[in-house]
């Protein structure tokens, strides 16, 4: 084992794979799985195993860009889909199906109209174009943003 050891801390190809190996994944640690540096640690393997073997620096660096290169576009639709996972604001639902009144008319062509829910202020616009009322007693269809979309 000592010999191994030894072998591998001898050899600055070797250890300096290893270091990198070892800084790729803390830093993939450190972002919390956003899927920043595993493609380079896991080609750093490959380059540690290449130096291992033998192979002469250049060889060891060409498996590292190749390998990183081939990761990264391999994996590149598993971290779009992922990336791309909207997390559901518990909020929208919750008021999806309330009375609104509204205090301001409704007119989607100007973008004015406010109304109240819940005893809180929104902007809104009518789910349909149209223009509604002020006082008209209206349903939440949908929560765009800041603004609610309502029906009569």
């Amino acid at each position: 084992m000592k010999e191994i050891l030894e072998s591998i801390f001898s050899d600055p190809y070797i250890c300096g794979w290893l270091l990198a190996m070892i800084a790729f994944f803390i830093a993939e640690a450190a972002t919390l799985h956003a899927l920043v540096s595993v493609w380079f640690a896991i080609a750093s393997i490959g380059s540690l195993i290449a130096a291992m073997c033998g192979l002469d620096f250049v060889w060891q660096l060409m498996i590292f860009i190749v390998g990183s290169a081939v990761l990264l576009i391999v994996t590149r639709p598993l971290v779009r889909k992922i990336r791309q996972k909207k997390v559901p604001d518990p909020t929208e639902e919750y008021d999806i199906g309330k009375t609104a009144v509204v205090i301001e008319d409704i007119n989607n062509e100007t973008g004015l109209g406010r109304v109240k829910l819940d005893g809180s202020y929104w902007s809104a616009r009518s789910a349909d174009g149209g223009n509604i009322s002020e006082g008209t007693v209206v349903t939440v269809r949908k929560i765009d943003g800041s603004k609610l979309i309502v029906a009569r």
